[in-house]
């Protein structure tokens, strides 16, 4: 089970990963805390991250790929993983594909859409997303950096959501919802086989839609 949660920072993805984590029993991956773990700890790689992460930009591509490297070429992630938080833009899509097809043999020879299960992306308007956040307590949770968060997310997001959209693995999550609603769903979704659409088939059914006729589908 290989799963891609995607949100700004208070969306709820982190606590949804971890239920499912325990679920499925599977690590969860998430990047927010292995930067804040690291600034913590004040290791190299803290030292890097802290100025991205205190102004709330989006850190550089070089500083996430081996810690991604790292996390998913460990044993523990031979039975799955949930990714919370990467990839964050389209080139990190890229570098995790290529990534996903050198440390899984099985993946090799087969459609890009097989790399991984399904993605999640988690909304939440803004007003509840920022008291969430001011709730939370971290010294780098302040106005000016949550709405830098916001901003910078939705910039690079938008190509992003819309790229997994079109290959057919993205489900938008409700996130102003309770964790049991949203955890239940999550563990609904998962559980079922996600029917893969082959581009020929995808293409004919826009065509169908923008025509005006009905699509049925099993």
């Amino acid at each position: 089970m290989r799963l891609i949660f995607l949100g700004v920072p208070g969306a709820g993805k982190s606590t949804q990963a971890a239920a499912i984590s325990s679920q499925w029993q599977i690590p969860h991956i998430s990047i927010d805390d292995i930067f804040h773990q690291a600034i913590a700890k004040e290791t190299y790689l803290g030292l890097k991250v802290k100025p991205y992460v205190e102004k709330g930009d989006l850190i550089p591509d070089d500083l996430i790929l081996d810690i991604i490297r790292k996390r998913l070429s460990h044993s523990s992630a031979q039975r799955g993983w949930v990714l919370d938080g990467f990839p964050s833009n389209l080139s990190q899509v890229k570098l995790l594909d290529q990534l996903l097809l050198e440390i899984l043999p099985q993946c090799r020879s087969v459609l890009p859409e097989k790399l991984y299960n399904q993605v999640f992306s988690f909304y939440v308007p803004i007003d509840v997303l920022v008291q969430r956040l001011l709730e939370r307590g971290r010294s780098d949770d302040n106005y000016q950096v949550i709405y830098r968060r916001i901003e910078v997310y939705q910039e690079h997001s938008a190509p992003l959501i819309q790229h997994y959209r079109q290959q057919g693995f993205l489900t938008v999550i409700n996130g102003d919802r309770s964790v049991e609603v949203i955890t239940q769903f999550l563990q609904d979704a998962v559980s079922k086989p996600r029917l893969i659409i082959d581009k020929k088939t995808l293409n004919i059914r826009k065509k169908s839609i923008k025509e005006g006729k009905q699509i049925l589908s099993a």
